[in-house]
């Protein structure tokens, strides 16, 4: 995400930290090159107007200028003032009253409602809720079968009726089984429309009025740019949104919607997509979307990942393994493992301070064929060869090596890394592990 932008930005900031002392000439001249980053970020032009004066009123204070370390003083203005761009508060879901609490989601055809509705359901089950699908898209029957579908994937009940059936019908019918069931949520999944159909407008009017919904989100799509800024603005007009999901966030190197939509439409950004899979789905928080562009990456979330999929007790083994020195391939493979379920590395690496630069570098795909790899090695070992890998001569990395459909230097490879990365943990739990040196080589095994 924000790939480009990022970039840019990060060439601004260190020209201005070579400089020391700045004057109001280098400030204008750094400002410049932000508003051409963001408008080349498909940024809209109000927003970056009013966001580069905003900037600049504050660069040029005293406090600024006379600062010993001026340019870093810059950088915390602009992350401050991406916050306010991106609406300040963190998205948050409304709840009823009285449950059952209910969401309905609209927006443009293709733009990922039905996934997004099934993402929604999952993220509301882990916070301990019970949802409830409905899949009242009445205009494409394969939305239908595409969310009965995702909903057994997840475990998540999903309320159909026949495809002839208005969508008012199917909401107010969803409700009573909603209250019968006891679920606390109620995620409709509507049809998706063109903006400038009437018809499918006043459809949707209709619909809201019956429903009455807590919550009206919009589903747009990211990589549209301004057009989901102007889409948002309409759709607002009409139905009254109360919040704007963003999807494939992961695809949008500018990042121009996010950084517009909030500003222009008044809608709050409430959680934004970040993948294809289930699992990639986020609230949304405005200061850590400030830090990712920024390079300064996003630790909670990094951290939030972690403790999802990280079961504490296998943390606490793990952490006496290391401390008695006994971690050893099968240790590796599990946490390989765990890893993968976090997601793709180039988004876990983009989310650590300083490395999306990195993140960047990472040809597409080509972690995920490295921890393939490195999987097919360990699995080809026996039980013992995993546990002590000082056995593993000459014969048996041959073996290794045809039964992972590898060559002996891939073993090698892994086996010296592995070495070197028992060494560094051995180090560490003694507080002698070099600094910055542990993160080098657990990547190097990736390479």
């Amino acid at each position: 995400m924000f790939e480009v932008l990022s970039d840019k930005l990060n060439q601004v900031f260190h020209l201005l930290g070579n400089k020391g002392r700045l004057t109001e000439k280098d400030i204008d001249e750094a400002l410049r090159q932000v508003r051409l980053a963001l408008l080349e970020a498909d940024v809209n032009f109000k927003v970056v107007k009013d966001f580069v004066t905003r900037v600049r009123d504050r660069a040029l204070g005293a406090n600024v200028r006379q600062s010993l370390a001026p340019a870093q003083q810059i950088v915390k203005i602009v992350n401050e003032e991406l916050v306010v761009v991106l609406g300040g508060e963190p998205g948050r879901l409304t709840a009823a009253s009285q449950p059952p609490s209910v969401v309905m989601l609209t927006g443009l055809q293709g733009s990922g409602k039905t996934t997004t509705a099934a993402k929604l359901a999952r993220h509301l089950k882990q916070t301990g809720q019970r949802p409830l699908l409905v899949a009242a898209d009445n205009r494409r029957p394969a939305a239908i079968e595409q969310l009965v579908t995702l909903g057994k994937q997840l475990d998540v009940p999903v309320y159909r009726e026949s495809p002839d059936m208005p969508g008012r019908d199917v909401c107010a019918r969803a409700r009573v089984k909603a209250k019968e069931m006891a679920a606390t949520w109620v995620i409709v999944d509507t049809a998706g429309r063109l903006h400038i159909d009437e018809a499918m407008m006043d459809e949707l009017v209709q619909m809201k009025k019956e429903l009455k919904p807590d919550e009206m989100l919009l589903v747009v799509d990211a990589m549209t740019g301004q057009d989901a800024v102007r889409m948002a603005g309409e759709f607002h007009s009409r139905v009254s949104l109360t919040g704007l999901i963003l999807t494939k966030m992961d695809g949008d190197a500018r990042g121009g919607a996010a950084l517009s939509i909030r500003w222009v439409s008044g809608v709050p950004i409430k959680f934004i997509g970040t993948g294809e899979k289930a699992d990639a789905f986020e609230p949304f928080y405005p200061d850590r979307l400030a830090s990712r562009i920024l390079g300064m990456g996003d630790v909670l979330a990094f951290i939030e990942k972690a403790e999802a999929i990280f079961d504490q007790q296998q943390a606490s083994e793990l952490e006496k393994k290391v401390r008695a020195a006994t971690f050893d391939l099968a240790d590796f493979l599990a946490q390989l493992r765990s890893i993968k379920k976090m997601g793709p590395v180039a988004q876990l690496v983009e989310m650590l301070p300083g490395m999306s630069k990195l993140a960047g570098q990472l040809p597409e795909g080509i972690e995920e064929k490295q921890m393939k790899k490195v999987e097919a090695i360990i699995l080809s070992m026996t039980s013992e060869e995993r546990h002590n890998p000082n056995i593993i001569g000459g014969g048996r990395r041959r073996r290794i090596a045809r039964g992972s459909g590898l060559k002996p230097q891939d073993i090698n490879q892994l086996l010296n890394q592995f070495q070197q990365m028992q060494k560094l943990l051995k180090m560490g739990t003694r507080g002698k592990l070099p600094r910055g040196k542990l993160p080098r080589n657990l990547m190097g095994i990736f390479r």
